[in-house]
């Protein structure tokens, strides 16, 4: 028996608006252009697996803006709600790489020769979340081309205070004895751990109901850095296993790059104290 529509269902073509529309849909599906020759059936994954991690690389920038605005003006309960979305996005990004592992060596073999010097490491938007993070990097500036208008929009992410420093910023307005070097630093060179940072989180942790706001932002700060880094060795697993040991397709040393990446740290001090507080 056919189920019958309901009555006051809007019919597609009488819409001001429609739900594809709103979507941008056929910009978005229209996207696809694959260019194998003759097609590459796997081509289509490869490229719609990107285009999804840059969407939600996407509305992680647009998470980070916001949680960073909140801490400049010192709210760190809807900051703390906008780093737990981020969390969640992040999920999605590790568990889609378990799409693209269904990609075999041989498949991806035979389609390589189409993406010719485009790489993941040129991704203008994963490079904006990295130095929202805190690790600035003037040499990427080079890839992007400092006058180009990337290069640009990336010089002003690494000219402002990380998503970190403005945590510590915060926190020096509270009245925690954060060092003023780390307050008052060229914020285009990367952030080095402090032992005074360390010592004010250690107050922090060891007082939770005194200061539960800052406390649960920390937590939440480590759970960002552990994602991004759970992110970071299924991205090298996931190349590890595709191509083995060969280079990048943007001239990078491929899984032996990714590697060293995995000794980064966004947020040294959150993880350093828990050597320091006391049982």
């Amino acid at each position: 028996m056919t189920e019958k529509l309901e009555a006051g269902l809007a019919r597609v073509e009488n819409q001001s608006l429609t739900y594809s529309e709103y979507l941008g849909l056929d910009a978005i599906l229209g996207a696809q252009h694959p260019l194998a020759d003759p097609p590459h059936h796997d081509e289509m994954l490869f490229i719609i697996q990107h285009q999804i991690a840059e969407l939600w690389f996407k509305l992680s920038l647009h998470e980070l803006r916001a949680a960073i605005d909140m801490l400049r003006n010192d709210q760190l309960e809807p900051c703390s709600k906008i780093v737990a979305r981020i969390k969640v996005v992040q999920q999605q990004l590790f568990s889609q790489w378990a799409v693209l592992e269904t990609l075999t060596p041989i498949e991806y073999a035979q389609m390589r020769h189409v993406l010719g010097t485009a790489s993941g490491f040129q991704s203008l938007q994963y490079r904006q979340f990295e130095f929202a993070m805190g690790n600035k990097n003037k040499s990427i500036l080079e890839i992007h081309g400092e006058d180009s208008a990337a290069g640009q929009i990336l010089g002003e992410w690494l000219n402002r205070p990380s998503l970190y420093d403005e945590f510590l910023r915060h926190l020096q307005r509270k009245g925690h004895a954060v060092p003023a070097d780390i307050v008052n630093r060229d914020w285009a060179e990367p952030y080095e751990s402090h032992p005074g940072v360390v010592k004010v989180l250690k107050g922090i942790y060891e007082n939770p109901q005194k200061y539960w706001d800052a406390y649960d932002v920390c937590e939440k700060l480590v759970d960002l850095e552990e994602n991004f880094q759970l992110w970071r060795f299924r991205h090298m697993k996931t190349v590890e296993r595709i191509i083995g040991y060969k280079k990048g397709t943007g001239g990078s040393s491929g899984v032996s790059f990714l590697r060293k990446a995995l000794d980064i740290r966004f947020f040294p001090e959150l993880l350093e104290v828990r050597t320091e507080i006391d049982a």
